[in-house]
């Protein structure tokens, strides 16, 4: 089994996945090759709470030029993660959230 670290990168910090937290609902970026499940047990892991569900998105990197070269910024994936009616909030979100 991979490290729970390692699947969880980082939160995304947007307004809408602030608007989404009063719905329970936590936004993620997460590890490419990572699937629901393991996202799942990740996240129950790290922060101690209850998933209901996982929904994944896949994102291509923007094309972006220097000049005359051309390259490509990192593809990346979401996990969109929502809590349990009865479990707790994540405490690393309660501060920017009013």
């Amino acid at each position: 089994m991979k490290n729970p670290y390692d699947i969880i990168i980082k939160p995304v910090l947007s307004e809408k996945s602030y608007d989404s937290i009063a719905d329970r609902r936590y936004t993620f970026l997460v590890d490419v090759k990572a699937n629901k499940t393991e996202i799942k047990q990740a996240v129950e892991a790290i922060f101690g709470v209850k998933v209901e569900s996982v929904n994944t998105l896949r994102q291509l990197g923007k094309m972006k030029r220097m000049g005359v070269h051309t390259g490509r910024r990192p593809s990346f994936k979401k996990a969109y993660v929502k809590l349990t009616a009865d479990s707790k909030e994540i405490e690393f979100f309660e501060g920017m959230v009013q």
